[in-house]
């Protein structure tokens, strides 16, 4: 009878959850990305840059990113918006398509160009 190996990790389970949380979300960022640049390039979305590229690098900001920390808001934040529960993938895609209701897109109501955070984070 074959014997079952059981691999040790250094990692708390709990560890190992979020950063596999970390990853799905660079992921998402990553993929939100590329299929808002092709909406673009096909005429769906009016203008787009977007932050492929930075996703490992904004997450690492969001966790040490506390209440009452400034930062110069950049067109690229997106992943990092993600991270700190201020922009879902929803509220993304309505920015990209100028969606008029404040409900749909809080950041703007489709007045800016999409990643133009305006908000004010509570300290």
């Amino acid at each position: 009878m074959a014997e079952t190996k059981t691999s040790k990790t250094r990692f708390s389970q709990a560890r190992i959850k979020e950063i596999l949380a970390d990853y799905r979300l660079a992921c998402e960022s990553r993929e939100a990305s590329l299929l808002g640049r092709k909406e673009v390039f096909m005429g769906k979305a009016k203008f787009g840059i977007f932050g492929d590229g930075k996703e490992v690098a904004q997450i690492a900001m969001a966790k040490v990113f506390r209440a009452g920390d400034f930062r110069s808001g950049y067109y690229r934040d997106q992943t990092f918006m993600f991270a700190i529960g201020e922009l879902t993938l929803e509220q993304y895609f309505a920015q990209l398509y100028a969606h008029t209701s404040v409900e749909a897109e809080p950041a703007s109501a489709g007045r800016l160009n999409e990643r133009t955070f305006c908000h004010a984070v509570a300290g």
